[in-house]
């Protein structure tokens, strides 16, 4: 952490993507490192949601790789049940992308998502927000903390 912490911004960039990933991973612990360094708000801030929604996409394009006949072949679902799934995921349901930030279960959103193959556009807007809001929440908190302190 440390190392990605003398990285500055960058360093922020490299731990939001590697915790939007499906590796674990705490990009918060080195973002507030780099705050309490002294460094920007706005360069971190973009540097966090850009690396944290990236890594997101990277995701939602792993799920894209999967297949529907798996979920039929081995999960032994109703083909007819999984295209109306399908259906309701690109036509609704693609804004649960905002949902990407929670922890635990947004790595598996935005793989389900792409798998589902889910409105990319609307999902990548909806993550982004979803993102944005969450680093923007966390930056403000982190201020907040150093003033009491």
């Amino acid at each position: 952490m440390e190392f990605l912490i003398e990285y500055s911004y960058i360093g922020v960039f490299i731990a939001a993507f590697l915790a939007a990933t499906i590796l674990p991973f705490s990009s918060e612990v080195v973002l507030t490192g780099v705050l309490l360094a002294g460094a920007s708000y706005w360069p971190c801030m973009v540097a966090a949601t850009l690396g944290n929604f990236l890594g997101g996409m990277s995701c939602y394009g792993l799920g894209m790789l999967g297949k529907t006949e798996w979920i039929e072949k081995y999960l032994k679902m109703d083909p007819v049940k999984i295209h109306r799934v399908q259906e309701w995921v690109k036509n609704r349901g693609s804004w649960m992308a905002f949902f990407v930030f929670l922890p635990g279960i947004g790595d598996f959103i935005a793989v389900a998502l792409g798998f589902l193959r889910a409105n990319i556009w609307v999902v990548g807007v909806s993550m982004f927000l979803g993102k944005a809001l969450r680093y923007w929440l966390w930056m403000e908190l982190v201020f907040k903390v150093q003033q009491i302190l």
